[in-house]
Protein backbone atom coordinates (compact mmCIF):
# COMPACT_ATOMS: atom_id res chain seq x y z
CA UNK A 1 0.00 0.00 0.00
CA UNK A 2 2.87 2.56 0.51
CA UNK A 3 4.32 1.55 -2.85
CA UNK A 4 1.02 2.31 -4.66
CA UNK A 5 0.65 5.78 -2.67
CA UNK A 6 4.08 6.50 -3.47
CA UNK A 7 3.79 6.02 -6.80
CA UNK A 8 0.51 8.01 -6.90
CA UNK A 9 1.69 10.55 -5.19
CA UNK A 10 4.95 10.82 -7.88
CA UNK A 11 2.13 10.79 -10.63
CA UNK A 12 0.31 13.14 -9.37
CA UNK A 13 3.35 15.62 -9.16
CA UNK A 14 4.22 14.96 -12.44
CA UNK A 15 1.08 15.69 -13.78
CA UNK A 16 1.05 19.32 -11.88
CA UNK A 17 4.37 19.95 -13.48
CA UNK A 18 2.97 19.24 -16.28
CA UNK A 19 -0.06 21.50 -16.29
CA UNK A 20 2.45 24.09 -14.70
CA UNK A 21 5.15 23.95 -17.73
CA UNK A 22 2.07 24.59 -20.18
CA UNK A 23 0.37 27.09 -18.52
CA UNK A 24 2.20 30.73 -18.82
CA UNK A 25 0.54 33.31 -17.70
CA UNK A 26 0.76 36.94 -19.98
CA UNK A 27 -0.26 40.35 -19.00
CA UNK A 28 -1.62 43.51 -21.85
CA UNK A 29 -0.76 47.21 -21.75
CA UNK A 30 -3.81 49.23 -23.32
CA UNK A 31 -4.37 52.36 -24.65
CA UNK A 32 -8.01 53.17 -22.61
CA UNK A 33 -9.25 55.90 -24.57
CA UNK A 34 -9.97 56.66 -28.05
CA UNK A 35 -12.18 53.75 -30.46
CA UNK A 36 -12.76 50.91 -28.22
CA UNK A 37 -11.20 51.89 -25.62
CA UNK A 38 -10.26 49.21 -22.98
CA UNK A 39 -10.65 49.77 -19.36
CA UNK A 40 -6.67 48.80 -17.80
CA UNK A 41 -4.34 46.01 -17.31
CA UNK A 42 -5.20 42.65 -18.96
CA UNK A 43 -4.21 38.96 -17.75
CA UNK A 44 -4.55 35.68 -20.11
CA UNK A 45 -2.95 32.42 -19.96
CA UNK A 46 -1.05 30.89 -22.70
CA UNK A 47 -0.99 26.60 -23.75
CA UNK A 48 2.92 26.40 -24.48
CA UNK A 49 2.09 23.47 -26.16
CA UNK A 50 -0.75 24.62 -28.31
CA UNK A 51 -0.63 28.15 -28.68
CA UNK A 52 -4.14 28.87 -27.52
CA UNK A 53 -4.96 32.06 -24.99
CA UNK A 54 -7.49 31.88 -22.67
CA UNK A 55 -10.30 34.32 -22.62
CA UNK A 56 -8.64 37.47 -21.65
CA UNK A 57 -9.97 39.24 -17.69
CA UNK A 58 -9.20 42.63 -16.03
CA UNK A 59 -6.16 42.17 -14.02
CA UNK A 60 -6.40 46.19 -13.07
CA UNK A 61 -8.09 48.98 -13.88
CA UNK A 62 -5.68 52.21 -14.95
CA UNK A 63 -5.22 55.17 -17.02
CA UNK A 64 -3.73 53.85 -20.65
CA UNK A 65 -1.31 51.60 -19.02
CA UNK A 66 0.62 50.95 -22.24
CA UNK A 67 3.70 49.56 -21.36
CA UNK A 68 4.24 47.08 -18.74
CA UNK A 69 7.34 45.51 -17.76
CA UNK A 70 7.38 42.08 -14.87
CA UNK A 71 10.08 42.18 -12.06
CA UNK A 72 12.41 39.30 -12.32
CA UNK A 73 11.35 38.10 -9.13
CA UNK A 74 7.59 37.21 -10.91
CA UNK A 75 6.18 38.95 -7.86
CA UNK A 76 5.37 42.47 -9.03
CA UNK A 77 4.56 44.40 -12.36
CA UNK A 78 5.19 48.34 -13.54
CA UNK A 79 3.27 50.19 -15.67
CA UNK A 80 3.74 53.97 -17.59
CA UNK A 81 0.20 55.98 -17.27
CA UNK A 82 1.04 57.29 -20.79
CA UNK A 83 -0.74 61.00 -21.29
CA UNK A 84 0.96 64.66 -22.24
CA UNK A 85 0.25 65.80 -18.58
CA UNK A 86 3.24 64.97 -16.33
CA UNK A 87 3.32 60.82 -16.11
CA UNK A 88 3.63 58.59 -13.46
CA UNK A 89 4.53 54.83 -13.12
CA UNK A 90 2.04 52.55 -10.92
CA UNK A 91 3.26 49.48 -8.81
CA UNK A 92 1.72 46.54 -8.30
CA UNK A 93 1.53 43.53 -6.67
CA UNK A 94 0.53 40.04 -8.55
CA UNK A 95 -1.35 37.91 -6.79
CA UNK A 96 -0.26 34.46 -7.14
CA UNK A 97 -3.98 32.71 -6.52
CA UNK A 98 -5.95 34.84 -9.09
CA UNK A 99 -2.87 36.78 -11.16
CA UNK A 100 -4.75 39.85 -10.58
CA UNK A 101 -2.92 42.88 -9.68
CA UNK A 102 -3.27 45.19 -6.25
CA UNK A 103 -2.27 48.64 -6.40
CA UNK A 104 0.91 49.43 -3.94
CA UNK A 105 1.86 52.73 -5.28
CA UNK A 106 2.36 55.51 -7.73
CA UNK A 107 5.67 57.73 -8.42
CA UNK A 108 5.89 60.62 -11.28
CA UNK A 109 7.80 59.26 -14.41
CA UNK A 110 9.83 62.89 -14.22
CA UNK A 111 8.29 63.61 -17.20
CA UNK A 112 5.62 63.49 -20.01
CA UNK A 113 4.28 60.83 -21.90
CA UNK A 114 5.86 58.17 -20.19
CA UNK A 115 6.13 55.14 -22.91
CA UNK A 116 8.55 52.56 -22.07
CA UNK A 117 9.33 50.81 -18.49
CA UNK A 118 12.23 48.40 -17.93
CA UNK A 119 13.91 46.88 -14.74
CA UNK A 120 17.54 46.73 -14.32
CA UNK A 121 19.13 43.04 -14.42
CA UNK A 122 19.25 42.78 -10.73
CA UNK A 123 15.42 44.15 -10.00
CA UNK A 124 16.67 47.01 -7.83
CA UNK A 125 14.55 50.24 -10.32
CA UNK A 126 12.32 50.63 -12.68
CA UNK A 127 13.32 52.50 -15.69
CA UNK A 128 11.34 55.21 -17.91
CA UNK A 129 11.36 57.10 -21.50
CA UNK A 130 9.87 60.17 -21.45
CA UNK A 131 8.74 60.49 -24.87
CA UNK A 132 6.95 63.72 -24.77
CA UNK A 133 9.31 65.95 -22.38
CA UNK A 134 12.23 63.82 -24.39
CA UNK A 135 13.68 62.49 -21.14
CA UNK A 136 14.89 59.12 -18.91
CA UNK A 137 14.42 58.31 -14.86
CA UNK A 138 14.91 55.90 -12.40
CA UNK A 139 12.81 54.88 -9.57
CA UNK A 140 14.03 52.11 -6.73
CA UNK A 141 12.34 49.40 -5.77
CA UNK A 142 11.23 48.70 -1.82
CA UNK A 143 11.33 45.27 -0.81
CA UNK A 144 7.90 45.31 -0.34
CA UNK A 145 7.94 46.07 -4.26
CA UNK A 146 6.35 49.78 -4.11
CA UNK A 147 8.56 52.37 -5.75
CA UNK A 148 10.59 54.91 -4.02
CA UNK A 149 10.99 58.32 -5.01
CA UNK A 150 12.89 58.90 -8.19
CA UNK A 151 16.68 59.06 -7.67
CA UNK A 152 18.15 59.87 -11.31
CA UNK A 153 17.06 61.48 -14.51
CA UNK A 154 18.71 63.03 -17.55
CA UNK A 155 17.24 65.41 -19.97
CA UNK A 156 17.83 65.49 -23.74
CA UNK A 157 18.38 68.41 -25.63
CA UNK A 158 18.51 68.56 -29.52
CA UNK A 159 16.33 68.28 -32.44
CA UNK A 160 16.85 66.43 -35.98
CA UNK A 161 16.11 66.73 -39.87
CA UNK A 162 11.88 65.89 -39.80
CA UNK A 163 10.20 68.98 -38.15
CA UNK A 164 7.11 66.74 -37.88
CA UNK A 165 8.43 64.45 -35.49
CA UNK A 166 11.83 65.54 -34.60
CA UNK A 167 11.79 69.45 -33.68
CA UNK A 168 12.74 67.96 -29.87
CA UNK A 169 14.11 64.86 -28.11
CA UNK A 170 11.82 61.94 -28.05
CA UNK A 171 12.83 58.93 -25.57
CA UNK A 172 11.08 55.83 -26.71
CA UNK A 173 12.05 53.69 -25.18
CA UNK A 174 14.95 52.31 -22.26
CA UNK A 175 17.18 49.27 -21.61
CA UNK A 176 19.87 47.96 -19.24
CA UNK A 177 22.89 46.21 -20.75
CA UNK A 178 23.31 42.46 -19.94
CA UNK A 179 26.22 43.37 -17.47
CA UNK A 180 24.00 46.12 -15.61
CA UNK A 181 26.25 48.65 -16.41
CA UNK A 182 24.67 50.94 -18.69
CA UNK A 183 21.33 51.81 -20.02
CA UNK A 184 20.91 52.48 -23.46
CA UNK A 185 17.84 55.88 -24.44
CA UNK A 186 16.71 55.39 -28.06
CA UNK A 187 15.98 58.82 -29.27
CA UNK A 188 13.29 59.26 -31.68
CA UNK A 189 13.80 62.89 -31.89
CA UNK A 190 17.73 62.96 -32.03
CA UNK A 191 18.33 59.97 -34.11
CA UNK A 192 20.37 58.65 -31.45
CA UNK A 193 20.64 55.87 -28.71
CA UNK A 194 21.95 57.99 -25.60
CA UNK A 195 24.63 55.84 -23.67
CA UNK A 196 24.41 56.36 -19.90
CA UNK A 197 26.44 55.05 -17.13
CA UNK A 198 24.25 52.92 -14.59
CA UNK A 199 24.72 52.79 -11.18
CA UNK A 200 22.25 50.04 -9.97
CA UNK A 201 22.98 50.59 -5.87
CA UNK A 202 22.48 54.26 -5.95
CA UNK A 203 19.88 54.46 -8.87
CA UNK A 204 21.59 57.14 -11.30
CA UNK A 205 22.36 57.29 -14.69
CA UNK A 206 25.12 59.25 -16.12
CA UNK A 207 26.88 60.54 -19.25
CA UNK A 208 29.11 57.99 -20.72
CA UNK A 209 31.42 58.65 -23.25
CA UNK A 210 30.52 57.76 -26.14
CA UNK A 211 27.43 59.58 -25.10
CA UNK A 212 25.56 58.11 -27.72
CA UNK A 213 25.48 56.13 -31.01
CA UNK A 214 24.18 57.69 -34.36
CA UNK A 215 21.72 56.69 -36.54
CA UNK A 216 20.85 57.69 -40.19
CA UNK A 217 19.41 61.38 -40.18
CA UNK A 218 15.43 61.36 -40.03
CA UNK A 219 15.71 57.66 -38.97
CA UNK A 220 13.74 57.87 -35.68
CA UNK A 221 15.01 54.95 -33.31
CA UNK A 222 12.30 53.65 -31.07
CA UNK A 223 12.73 50.28 -29.69
CA UNK A 224 16.03 48.76 -28.75
CA UNK A 225 17.42 45.15 -27.56
CA UNK A 226 20.71 42.89 -27.67
CA UNK A 227 20.91 39.60 -29.01
CA UNK A 228 21.45 36.70 -27.08
CA UNK A 229 24.94 36.80 -26.20
CA UNK A 230 25.44 40.40 -25.88
CA UNK A 231 28.30 41.32 -28.31
CA UNK A 232 25.72 42.58 -30.75
CA UNK A 233 22.56 44.92 -30.47
CA UNK A 234 19.85 46.53 -32.59
CA UNK A 235 17.43 49.30 -32.92
CA UNK A 236 14.21 49.50 -35.14
CA UNK A 237 13.92 53.00 -36.43
CA UNK A 238 10.20 54.16 -36.83
CA UNK A 239 10.76 56.86 -39.47
CA UNK A 240 12.69 55.24 -41.73
CA UNK A 241 11.62 51.76 -41.96
CA UNK A 242 14.93 50.13 -40.88
CA UNK A 243 16.42 48.10 -38.12
CA UNK A 244 20.10 48.99 -37.35
CA UNK A 245 22.44 46.41 -36.09
CA UNK A 246 26.08 47.38 -33.86
CA UNK A 247 28.87 45.43 -32.72
CA UNK A 248 28.71 46.40 -28.79
CA UNK A 249 31.65 46.39 -26.61
CA UNK A 250 30.70 45.58 -23.06
CA UNK A 251 34.07 47.52 -21.56
CA UNK A 252 33.16 51.19 -22.72
CA UNK A 253 29.37 50.39 -23.44
CA UNK A 254 30.12 51.55 -27.14
CA UNK A 255 28.26 50.80 -29.88
CA UNK A 256 29.20 50.68 -33.48
CA UNK A 257 27.29 50.23 -36.73
CA UNK A 258 27.39 47.15 -38.71
CA UNK A 259 24.39 47.05 -40.41
CA UNK A 260 21.06 48.44 -41.53
CA UNK A 261 18.55 47.26 -43.19
CA UNK A 262 14.89 48.00 -44.88
CA UNK A 263 11.66 46.16 -42.60
CA UNK A 264 9.99 46.51 -45.55
CA UNK A 265 9.34 44.87 -49.40
CA UNK A 266 11.37 46.18 -52.32
CA UNK A 267 8.61 48.34 -54.05
CA UNK A 268 7.06 49.32 -51.50
CA UNK A 269 5.08 52.90 -51.82
CA UNK A 270 2.63 52.80 -49.13
CA UNK A 271 2.91 55.16 -45.35
CA UNK A 272 4.01 52.37 -42.89
CA UNK A 273 6.25 53.08 -39.29
CA UNK A 274 8.06 50.47 -36.82
CA UNK A 275 7.48 49.79 -34.01
CA UNK A 276 8.74 46.70 -31.61
CA UNK A 277 11.76 44.64 -32.37
CA UNK A 278 12.93 41.08 -30.36
CA UNK A 279 15.90 38.88 -30.64
CA UNK A 280 14.03 34.86 -30.58
CA UNK A 281 15.63 33.17 -27.14
CA UNK A 282 17.64 31.28 -29.34
CA UNK A 283 19.67 33.64 -30.41
CA UNK A 284 19.08 32.96 -33.86
CA UNK A 285 16.43 35.43 -35.45
CA UNK A 286 14.80 38.65 -35.44
CA UNK A 287 11.63 39.93 -35.54
CA UNK A 288 10.59 43.72 -36.29
CA UNK A 289 7.02 44.79 -36.94
CA UNK A 290 5.42 47.45 -39.70
CA UNK A 291 2.52 49.52 -38.74
CA UNK A 292 0.66 50.57 -42.36
CA UNK A 293 2.53 47.27 -44.10
CA UNK A 294 1.05 45.29 -41.51
CA UNK A 295 3.40 42.80 -41.21
CA UNK A 296 6.16 41.05 -39.00
CA UNK A 297 9.46 41.29 -40.60
CA UNK A 298 11.61 37.71 -39.95
CA UNK A 299 15.44 37.73 -40.17
CA UNK A 300 18.08 35.46 -39.69
CA UNK A 301 20.92 36.19 -37.70
CA UNK A 302 24.87 35.80 -38.76
CA UNK A 303 26.12 34.27 -35.12
CA UNK A 304 29.60 35.26 -36.21
CA UNK A 305 28.65 39.05 -37.44
CA UNK A 306 25.69 39.48 -36.15
CA UNK A 307 24.21 41.10 -39.22
CA UNK A 308 20.61 40.14 -40.43
CA UNK A 309 19.15 38.40 -43.48
CA UNK A 310 15.80 38.48 -44.89
CA UNK A 311 13.39 35.73 -44.40
CA UNK A 312 9.25 36.46 -44.37
CA UNK A 313 6.92 39.14 -44.12
CA UNK A 314 4.24 37.50 -41.98
CA UNK A 315 0.84 39.36 -42.43
CA UNK A 316 -1.77 37.25 -41.92
CA UNK A 317 -4.43 38.40 -39.29
CA UNK A 318 -1.65 41.80 -38.76
CA UNK A 319 -3.09 44.89 -38.41
CA UNK A 320 -1.50 47.77 -36.96
CA UNK A 321 1.21 45.56 -34.80
CA UNK A 322 2.25 48.19 -32.12
CA UNK A 323 4.00 45.52 -29.95
CA UNK A 324 4.39 42.19 -30.19
CA UNK A 325 6.99 39.52 -28.02
CA UNK A 326 7.77 35.63 -28.10
CA UNK A 327 6.79 32.82 -25.35
CA UNK A 328 10.04 31.71 -23.25
CA UNK A 329 10.08 28.39 -24.86
CA UNK A 330 10.62 30.32 -28.00
CA UNK A 331 7.52 28.07 -29.44
CA UNK A 332 4.69 31.29 -30.11
CA UNK A 333 5.62 35.10 -30.93
CA UNK A 334 1.99 36.55 -29.76
CA UNK A 335 0.67 39.98 -31.94
CA UNK A 336 -0.56 43.01 -30.05
CA UNK A 337 -3.03 44.61 -33.02
CA UNK A 338 -4.10 47.51 -31.88
CA UNK A 339 -5.79 48.23 -35.28
CA UNK A 340 -8.01 45.27 -34.93
CA UNK A 341 -8.27 45.33 -31.62
CA UNK A 342 -7.18 41.87 -31.02
CA UNK A 343 -4.08 39.56 -30.44
CA UNK A 344 -2.95 36.72 -32.91
CA UNK A 345 -0.46 33.80 -31.76
CA UNK A 346 1.98 32.51 -34.83
CA UNK A 347 3.74 29.40 -34.16
CA UNK A 348 7.56 29.74 -34.59
CA UNK A 349 9.65 27.38 -37.03
CA UNK A 350 12.74 26.38 -35.27
CA UNK A 351 14.41 25.72 -38.43
CA UNK A 352 14.21 29.18 -40.46
CA UNK A 353 11.89 31.60 -37.57
CA UNK A 354 9.48 32.48 -39.99
CA UNK A 355 5.93 32.58 -38.17
CA UNK A 356 2.77 29.88 -39.07
CA UNK A 357 -0.56 31.62 -38.43
CA UNK A 358 -2.15 29.04 -35.82
CA UNK A 359 -5.60 30.46 -35.39
CA UNK A 360 -5.65 31.14 -32.13
CA UNK A 361 -6.92 34.90 -31.59
CA UNK A 362 -8.20 36.53 -28.26
CA UNK A 363 -10.11 40.40 -28.00
CA UNK A 364 -8.81 43.04 -26.30
CA UNK A 365 -9.51 46.55 -26.71
CA UNK A 366 -6.09 48.72 -28.36
CA UNK A 367 -3.55 46.16 -27.03
CA UNK A 368 -0.53 47.84 -26.87
CA UNK A 369 2.18 45.28 -24.92
CA UNK A 370 2.75 42.31 -24.30
CA UNK A 371 4.66 40.80 -21.18
CA UNK A 372 5.00 37.37 -19.98
CA UNK A 373 4.83 36.13 -16.71
CA UNK A 374 7.77 33.45 -16.61
CA UNK A 375 8.12 30.51 -14.06
CA UNK A 376 10.80 30.18 -11.72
Amino acid sequence: MRLRAFIAAIISCLALSTVYAESLPVYFGTYTSGRNAAEGIYRSVLDTETGELSAPAIAAKAENPSFLEIHPGGKFLYAVSESGRAGTVSAYAIEPDTGNLKLLNNRPSGGSGPCHVNIDQAGKNVLVANYSSGSASVIPIKSDGSLAEPTGFVQHEGSSVNPQRQKGPHAHSINVSPDNRFAFVADLGLDKVMIYKLDVEKGTIAANDPAFAKVKPGAGPRHFTFGADGRYAYVINELAGTVTAFAYEPASGTLTEIQTITTLPNGFTGSSSCAEVRVHPSGKFLYGSNRGHDSIAVYRIDPAKGTLTFVEHERANIKTPRNFNIDPTGRFCLVANQGSDSVVVFRIDQKTGALEPTGNKISIGRPVCIRFLKKS
